[in-house]
């Protein structure tokens, strides 16, 4: 959630700003509920005042002898009109949450407007190259190397999915101990969370209101329940509604999980296989910071990420998104795109984002600065990574003229000493 006060103090920066996200926003209405707001609140206070007066009056009036019935009639007819102000007030409060809620967080100055044409690439590790050879997708890859099956995951589940099979599953595991392995080596601390999560939890990562429709719930669960997209959802509600100490930020978690995702349309023909899924695995990472030291942990974060496909010795590119590309609750994102030979294009392996205060501010988790107040903290989040197109990725460039591929040497342990994937017979 944004700060009101900063709305209402620039209005019209505040206006630009979401412009470049592509929302278009009208400060009157919520400038004007404010003011409303503000208004009754003077006169509900003013009128509670008078009531109190009237009403210690009493004894003496009867003291004296005086009518107190009329003082009575005053107190009931300010209690009815308070009781009506008090309706309104809470009303106009409604509305103004409304539309706190609703809006996304307001994108970092210096990104660019627009969509993600007007993404830019900030640097590549590696060169998309010729292999001298005709060369397999992933899809057919995975199957004469009998890594996946695609068949049977349809039967037992439906389209979008798939079963990781023998050495499959061993690398998709392998894929999952390297990244912990090397969180863990950073100071980060493993969570494993539920995978049903409560609506406050959506609300507080910034999904609801506005992408309830965009998670599975469950049905028949009362109080409403969904199951997790993403472990940024869990770990960034794991301090909601507390004040942490200063000394122990930030605070470094990342987690492992299944994903589970909505997918709204159709499927692009190229993204066949484990490119696009209703479930894939990935390890999630997340810090809660001061403001001070967001911008540090920003890149503290992109840097792992991007560590983390060079250990894999995979091709990939870095790109800074626009703000209208950048997710609604995120106020400055980069993406690590990995090299998709088949394709002939970059997909996007991991999102390292900073929400800044929003997530904080709707869950309101708060630390106690060198000042004494209470501030919001700010909450990143970075795919540490998606296996779902590293996998692909790993296959792809890595396949050699014979139809085997090549598994990275930091895998290595995690496979008995296997070094070569060769195809099936």
């Amino acid at each position: 959630m944004n700060d009101i006060k900063l709305i209402l103090e620039r209005p019209e920066y505040v206006k630009e700003a979401l412009k470049k996200k592509l929302w278009d926003f009208d400060p009157a209405p919520l400038q004007e509920l404010s003011a409303r707001r503000v208004a009754l609140i003077q006169e509900v206070e003013a009128n509670k005042a008078e009531q109190n007066k009237l009403s210690a009056s009493v004894p003496q009036v009867k003291k004296e002898g005086g009518d107190v019935a009329s003082i009575f009639a005053k107190v009931k007819v300010l209690a009815a009109e308070n009781k009506e102000k008090a309706d309104e007030l809470a009303s106009v409060e409604a509305q103004i949450k409304k539309i706190m809620e609703e809006l996304p967080n307001i994108p970092d100055d210096d990104l660019l407007g627009g969509g993600k044409e007007n993404n830019t690439p900030v640097s590549h590790f590696g060169e998309p190259h010729d292999f001298g050879f005709p060369i397999k997708d992933h899809v057919q890859l995975a199957e004469s190397l009998g890594l996946i099956d695609y068949k049977r995951a349809a039967k037992i589940s439906g389209a979008g999915t798939w079963v990781y099979t023998n050495l499959g599953a061993r690398l998709e595991w392998a894929l999952l101990n390297y990244f912990m392995e090397r969180h863990l080596a950073d100071g980060y601390e493993m969570i494993l969370p539920p995978h049903i999560l409560n609506y406050e939890s959506g609300f507080t990562a910034g999904q609801f209101p506005k992408f309830e429709e965009d998670v599975f719930w469950l049905e028949g669960v009362e109080p409403r329940k969904f199951i997790l997209p993403t472990a940024e959802t869990a770990l960034v509600n794991l301090h909601r509604d507390e004040v942490l100490e200063l000394k122990d930020l930030p605070r470094k978690y990342f987690a492992y999980t299944p994903c589970y995702r909505k997918e709204a349309g159709s499927y692009r023909t190229e993204e066949r296989g484990m490119i696009r899924g209703y479930q894939f695995n990935k390890v999630e990472m997340v810090q809660y910071t001061t403001e001070e030291g967001s911008d540090a942990a920003f890149e503290e974060m992109v840097g792992k990420a991007k560590a983390l496909l060079e250990g894999l010795g995979l091709i990939y590119q870095l790109d800074k998104l626009a703000a209208g590309d950048c997710s609604h609750s995120m106020a400055r994102t980069y993406d690590i795109e990995v090299w998709i030979p088949s394709m002939g294009i970059f997909k996007e392996v991991s999102s390292v984002s900073n929400a800044r205060a929003y997530q904080a501010r709707r869950g309101k988790i708060r630390y106690r600065g060198e000042d004494g107040k209470l501030h919001f903290c700010h909450t990143l989040n970075g795919s540490g990574l998606a296996t779902s197109r590293v996998f692909p990725a790993l296959l792809e460039q890595n396949q050699q003229a014979d139809g085997s591929v090549i598994i990275p040497e930091v895998l290595r342990k995690w496979m008995g000493g296997i070094s070569v994937l060769k195809p099936k017979k």
